[in-house]
């Protein structure tokens, strides 16, 4: 076991112990003396040849309030309003742990960036207006004294949301939830969908819904790298590594209805961090779950869902990693420069890329496929011949320019796929009081960033939601069976 104070265990202690404060003269082995040390020291280090200065930079601290597991946009903006929430500077101590230093297989960086307040529930609407403005004013948040500004190279194109005749009532009363929420939507018949997007065929389209205002497209990377530049400058601490233990204390209780159950409170972070076979124990106040596709596996070291079937103990986070392909098409007879995100009724969607009739797109294979053709979560190879047999014919339906595309490239990322609901999971867990979640929300995560990570740092800080109240979003419904149902996934 790997402990921070190690170093300067080293520097008190076997050196000191190893030189003394006697003298020797002109006689003294000074190269067997620094060869014995040298000895010493390899016995109590791990494998490796000994350097003389021990470097303990990759190592998080022994001492943490929060430990925020998963250093993507959402963990990192928890991190973010934790700081700039905090009632005195300096008060909260944060840690931030990432096992994927390059984001390589990060759901953020490799997401297409789409930003919308086209949900069907109140609460991901409110999400996503108050995430807008935060992008829209980036470098009122973000900026950081002597760096250049951000640039997210926002892209205001909206989305264009087509519905069958099946899908046509559904997408009414949705529009009308959006107004409500003041979001500016409109609803556009087959004919008035074809005056503004000749581009478009209408065959089998009975509705469309259009976002007239602060719906599109951005860079994620650099939001990613923004939030990670601010709170680094705000005292937040980072780890490379991976979590791969908590020890909690128990306490046992019985509810009124009779039922015993188990509270446990999280003392202690066991990080396996890079370079090195052996862990770093840090202890903490608060756990903050925020690891993506794997955060049902992080709840799983805590002890959730480790219980009888049936009961709250016994009760899993479902979320889980699906792989979702995203393919580079070129199209030069394509839809020009007005094109918006296009979602169609077969799951399929598609949004232009840069200026030179270059196309993101792909469709979730839940949309076109039985479950048990979910592709295989553990790689991020892609399966070209998806796109060919999934995903061009029913876009090349609704765009006939389509019809003489030709793919590129192509890359796969992760959702973090809530099985129960495809909703986030925001707030703590009931039995394991001091883990927090911001995690599940199958692939619209990134847009709403921002206002999760308000609303996390809010009930932490003051013990409940305070702008936005996202009590449909607590980990209890999965115990109640109580679905927040959010109808417009992509």
């Amino acid at each position: 076991m790997l402990r921070r104070a190690l170093p300067l265990g080293l520097g008190t202690g076997l050196l000191g112990r190893g030189l003394g404060t006697h003298r020797e003269g002109s006689t003294l082995d000074w190269h067997g003396k620094v060869s014995e040390i040298k000895k010493k020291i390899q016995s109590i280090l791990p494998g490796g040849a000994w350097s003389p200065l021990y470097d303990t930079s990759h190592l998080p601290p022994e001492h943490s309030d929060v430990v925020i597991v998963g250093g993507g946009v959402l963990g990192l903006s928890v991190a973010y309003w934790l700081k700039r929430l905090e009632k005195q500077q300096g008060a909260i101590r944060v840690l931030v742990v990432e096992r994927d230093h390059t984001y390589s297989q990060a759901s953020t960086a490799l997401s297409v960036g789409g930003m919308r307040q086209q949900f069907s529930l109140p609460e991901n609407i409110q999400l996503s207006l108050f995430s807008v403005e935060f992008l829209r004013n980036i470098n009122e948040y973000l900026a950081v004294v002597d760096d250049p500004p951000l640039d997210l190279q926002f892209n205001p194109s909206g989305y264009l949301f087509l519905a069958s005749e099946e899908g046509a009532t559904i997408m009414e009363n949705n529009v009308k939830v959006q107004r409500q929420e003041g979001a500016k939507v409109c609803l556009m018949s087959p004919e008035q969908l074809q005056k503004k997007f000749p581009w478009i065929n209408t065959e089998g389209v009975a509705l469309a819904s259009y976002g007239l205002e602060n719906e599109g497209w951005f860079d994620p990377w650099c939001l990613l790298q923004g939030l990670r530049r601010k709170v680094q400058s705000m005292g937040v601490l980072f780890c490379h590594g991976e979590v791969t233990r908590f020890i909690s204390s128990s306490n046992h209780m019985e509810t009124a209805s009779g039922e015993k159950v188990t509270l446990k409170r999280i003392h202690e972070v066991h990080v396996k961090v890079d370079r090195s076979q052996e862990y770093q124990p840090v202890e903490c106040a608060i756990v903050v779950n925020a690891a993506g596709a794997w955060s049902g596996r992080v709840a799983e070291l805590a002890g959730i869902g480790k219980g009888p079937s049936g009961t709250l103990q016994g009760t899993k986070l479902p979320v889980e990693p699906r792989k979702r392909y995203v393919y580079l098409w070129h199209c030069p007879q394509g839809p020009g420069l007005e094109a918006p995100l296009v979602a169609d009724p077969s799951g399929a969607y598609f949004r232009r890329e840069g200026l030179g009739n270059n196309y993101l797109g792909g469709c979730s294979p839940a949309e076109l496929c039985p479950q048990e053709e979910e592709p295989d979560p553990g790689n991020l190879e892609v399966d070209h011949d998806f796109f060919q047999e999934k995903v061009w014919p029913p876009l090349a339906r609704r765009v006939p320019a389509f019809e003489t595309l030709k793919v590129r490239s192509a890359w796969a990322g992760y959702y973090d796929y809530n099985t129960f609901d495809q909703n986030g999971v925001v707030g703590p867990h009931p039995l394991v009081v001091n883990m927090y979640f911001a995690t599940g929300f199958s692939g619209h995560g990134l847009q709403q960033a921002p206002a999760v990570g308000r609303a996390v740092a809010e009930v932490m800080l003051e013990g409940r939601f305070q702008t936005i109240n996202l009590s449909p979003f607590l980990f209890s419904r999965f115990y109640l069976g109580e679905k927040t149902q959010e109808h417009c996934i992509i």
